[in-house]
């Protein structure tokens, strides 16, 4: 199966400019395309995961990824898929967002070889020497302003508002490609489904920048918008995003998120996220259908984009959480395993060496009373470090503390409380 088949057969592609233009070129080219990552935030997060797969997948099939940080369009705010204006921030704050964005890239794509290496820029480096002047007359005058209140990510702004700075983004990316497609010989752009306006504006500022006579060979390609089956968002937990920096999302939670992945998206996310071979993921798929309780298709999925991200000890680490947690063997777990595990539940500082069980439930809002501490204790709602405990006069000492740091108590099925000694 060539390249460009397999990504339609993946569900990878939305939108091709010209798709027996591009088939050919890639069948016949090593060839150079990029992506661009504007620096909102300190940290990619699952919803730029997709483009930097298909940056890799490229990479791995022979071409040239080059990946574009956004340091001057991060600068300006890009209106598209959004309903309002973005926040600005500061040149400095972008600048660090743009370093921590670079650093991330090198986690999946090789920058390093000198043949089929992949290529980092800023457009910054670019756009900063460019006056106003230049950028009207010599970008400004090939778009007409119908042309741009026609795509849809203007469009779609109108109504509401758009500032004259949103509206000018699509110059600016419009000049990255010609820049890159000049310098680098850049003739592919891929993107989200909401970058297809961006992506066919740079397209026809190429074409209008090229020498009269002379063809100019570049191509636009997007990715579908990834839907979830029960109609959420993608990436989007009731902590908030979901991030590729362990610092904001631990590895654990990351293998969580892909676990619980619906049987309705697993197989469609398989295709999209992994390097799983389509036969390996229609064996899976047989799975789901025959044995869901199982949920093997959940679990590798789990699995392929924790080590892929994280690293084969992060996802280690990970399944040894979930394992624990599962059959409630919490004292198989070290102190650096609750911290990633118990990262985000209530958590209460433990001061005195030895506590009764009453009192701490009441003091750590586990129980809302110390009548209600009893009756959740003689119910035997209450375990200690995976113990069920059922004796009101129980005190706490040494003896509970995990790693001489952690006594984790859980109330009912799933409510955790992390005690911090």
């Amino acid at each position: 199966m060539k390249f460009l088949e397999e990504l339609k057969a993946r569900g990878l592609v939305n939108q091709i400019t010209d798709e027996e233009g591009l088939e050919k070129h890639l069948n016949e080219n090593r060839v150079s395309l990029y992506c661009g990552f504007d620096p909102t935030a300190d940290s990619l997060h699952i919803g730029h995961l997709l483009p930097v797969i298909m940056l890799k997948r490229f990479q791995e099939a022979g071409h040239q990824p080059i990946a574009l940080v956004g340091g001057g369009t991060g600068m300006i705010g890009d209106p598209s898929g959004r309903n309002e204006e973005r926040q600005l921030n500061e040149a400095s704050v972008v600048e660090h967002y743009s370093n921590s964005l670079k650093n991330q890239l090198a986690n999946f794509l090789d920058f390093e070889d000198e043949k089929k290496g992949a290529i980092a820029v800023n457009n910054l480096d670019w756009l900063k020497e460019m006056s106003v002047i230049e950028l009207l007359r010599d970008v400004g005058k090939h778009f007409s302003v119908n042309y741009m209140l026609a795509k849809d990510s203007v469009e779609s702004r109108i109504e509401n508002g758009i500032s004259f700075t949103e509206f000018s983004y699509m110059l600016l990316q419009s000049l990255d490609f010609y820049k890159l497609n000049q310098e680098q010989n850049c003739t592919l752009q891929i993107g989200g489904s909401d970058q297809w306006g961006n992506i066919t504006a740079g397209l026809e500022f190429i074409r209008r920048k090229s020498e009269e006579g002379e063809e100019a060979k570049a191509f636009g390609l997007t990715i579908p918008l990834i839907t979830k089956a029960d109609g959420s968002k993608f990436g989007k937990t009731a902590g908030g995003a979901i991030w590729l920096d362990p610092e904001k999302t631990s590895p654990y939670e990351f293998y969580q998120f892909w676990l619980n992945a619906d049987d309705r998206d697993v197989i469609k996310f398989l295709k999209y996220f992994t390097f799983l071979s389509l036969d390996d993921i229609k064996e899976l798929e047989g799975e789901v259908q025959a044995r869901p309780e199982e949920r093997a298709a959940q679990k590798r999925l789990a699995e392929e984009m924790t080590k892929l991200v994280h690293g084969e000890e992060a996802l280690n680490q990970a399944i040894k959480i979930s394992n624990a947690l599962f059959k409630g063997d919490i004292k198989a777990l070290n102190k650096s395993d609750i911290e990633a595990g118990f990262k985000d539940v209530p958590s209460y500082a433990l001061e005195e060496e030895e506590k009764g069980l009453v009192d701490l439930l009441v003091e750590a809002n586990i129980s809302s009373s110390k009548r209600q501490a009893r009756e959740d204790i003689k119910n035997g709602a209450i375990y200690i470090n995976g113990e069920r405990e059922q004796d009101a006069s129980y005190v706490l000492d040494h003896k509970d503390k995990l790693d001489d740091a952690f006594t984790v108590i859980r109330r009912g099925k799933k409510k955790y409380f992390l005690i911090r000694h």
